[in-house]
């Protein structure tokens, strides 16, 4: 049998130098306990063989929070900031293995939402590598999997500024993408929905309910009004000072994702801060 080996077989850049680093540090312990912040690498015969020679793998962040002591090295996908301070709390050791080019990134949406940008990130939110970006990007950021998904808080960020003083005036943005929402082939739910958005009391009433500075989630039955049985609602009341600037409100099905919606709300909240302190 003839076996042909690729040009490119092998570990890529990164993970070459995350590998060289941790084998590097078991030379050099002296006897000192050395970890690897999960598996340096997707290869059981490597992690066997680092295992033999004095390291241990760290696979869960309660196994990182019992250490008292030792080396702990971030494997090449890199890890969110608040591991690095919780390490630095502890007086641990930290060998940095993180690819530069990750790492790149990291100071990119960093920098972009120190500015006031908001970040997003397109990847798996379960990966160790999206997580780790989405850690350094601040409240600013949201992660999302596919086109539809920006299309949905494309014309929400977009609205912001368009926003203009004006006692009681509703803004509408993204109604016609609702319909295509599973949730809306139902004629009754979809009724509600229009007699909602159509009766301009009900809308200041849901608008109106949240506690001042307060994210607020409203999900079906919580909704006072019946109308509102179907969906969830979050709600911001933006306030400087004793001067109420009005409320922002994200309406959708009781599925949605709230860990995004209300990341975006947070970032609309620091934008309107930032835009009230500029003009006075």
């Amino acid at each position: 049998m003839k076996v042909k080996l690729a040009k490119t077989a092998g570990f890529c850049f990164g993970v070459r130098r995350a590998v060289d680093t941790v084998y590097r540090e078991l030379k050099r312990c002296g006897g000192e306990r050395i970890y690897t912040y999960g598996p340096i690498i997707h290869n059981e015969e490597v992690i066997k063989d680092i295992q033999a020679r004095g390291a241990t793998v760290l696979r869960t962040e309660e196994e990182l929070d019992a250490l008292t002591g030792g080396t702990v090295i971030i494997r090449s996908h890199g890890v969110e900031k608040r591991i690095y301070d919780k390490l630095e709390a502890k007086n641990i050791s930290i060998v940095d293995a993180t690819c530069p080019y990750v790492k790149k990134i990291h100071n990119i949406v960093r920098e972009e939402s120190e500015k006031g940008n908001f970040v997003i990130i397109i990847g798996d939110p379960n990966h160790p590598e999206v997580k780790g970006i989405r850690g350094w990007a601040g409240e600013n950021a949201v992660i999302i999997q596919n086109a539809e998904e920006i299309e949905v808080i494309k014309p929400i960020i977009e609205q912001i500024n368009k926003i203009v003083e004006q006692e009681e005036k509703i803004y509408l943005e993204g109604t016609k993408k609702s319909f295509d929402l599973p949730e809306f082939k139902s004629m009754e739910v979809a009724k509600n929905f229009i007699n909602l958005l159509d009766t301009k009391e009900l809308m200041l009433d849901m608008l109106n309910s949240g506690v001042a500075k307060d994210i607020n989630v409203y999900i079906g039955d919580e909704n006072d009004n019946e109308n509102l049985k179907d969906f969830s609602i979050v709600t911001f009341k933006h306030t400087v000072g004793d001067k109420d600037l009005g409320t922002i409100g994200i309406i959708g099905p009781k599925r949605m994702d709230y860990s995004k919606v209300i990341s975006v709300m947070k970032y609309i909240s620091n934008k309107l801060n930032r835009n009230e302190k500029d003009e006075n």
